[in-house]
């Protein structure tokens, strides 16, 4: 009995033992951070021409997964690669219409126009690419960071609307839009709270809208909050 009391003491204590290195290998194992996100933006719209303005609030909703591959032995140094869904709408006054020659006009809205709403907005495919820093531990959730990165955005859908005293013009997948948009990043905080913004390099419209014959250059930039999930 005092064989089998033995054993099972020896059985026990090496299972603890077993345990608390088990525990210790998932306290220091090969951790990552920040694989989901979510954000929200209020969308400016930069390289303006004289007469171009924005009305009411312009949104940004974002969400997506980034895979965080970190390349120090600390694992507070990561790359990060993605994919993501964005949707964007843009108040303003220019006004985006039709012509008899199947393409379409651009021209600015002046104070004496009466019109309810005047936006375009867009949804977007994107792929971000980030360096990240932060402090993190395999045991510390809450710590700072920094994000700079850069980001590629197919534009698979985009809708211009304009409800107007006298007309009301809707068009859907106009071909003026670039479908390819990249921009740099930058997101940093602590915690659960991080201020994001976005700078796009290339425009919204490609050179088939132009005002008064100068091409719109017009470019977004988005300033918001992200949110970063395990």
């Amino acid at each position: 009995m005092k064989y089998c009391i033995s054993i099972l003491l020896f059985i026990g204590a090496s299972s603890f033992c077993f345990a608390q290195d088990s525990t210790e290998k998932v306290v220091d194992s090969l951790y990552k951070e920040d694989q989901f996100y979510a954000g929200i933006t209020y969308n400016l719209l930069g390289k303006s021409p004289d007469g171009l303005s924005q009305s009411g609030f312009s949104l940004g909703f974002h969400l997506g997964f980034i895979r965080d591959m970190p390349i120090n032995t600390d694992r507070n140094i990561a790359i990060g690669i993605g994919l993501g869904y964005s949707a964007n709408s843009f108040n303003q006054n220019l006004l985006i219409s039709a012509n008899d020659a199947s393409g379409f006009d651009y021209s600015i809205l002046d104070d004496s126009s009466n019109y309810s709403k005047n936006k375009f907005s867009t949804h977007l495919i994107e792929v971000p690419i980030e360096f990240r820093w932060r402090t993190s531990t395999p045991t510390e959730y809450n710590f700072w960071r920094i994000y700079t990165g850069f980001k590629v955005s197919y534009v698979f859908s985009n809708t211009t609307k304009y409800l107007g005293d006298t007309e009301d013009l809707k068009y859907n997948n106009i071909d003026d839009f670039n479908t390819l948009q990249y921009g740099f990043t930058l997101s940093a905080g602590y915690s659960t709270w991080n201020f994001h913004l976005y700078y796009a390099l290339n425009p919204i419209f490609n050179k088939n809208a132009t005002i008064d014959g100068v091409v719109l250059d017009t470019n977004a930039i988005k300033i918001g909050l992200m949110f970063y999930i395990l």
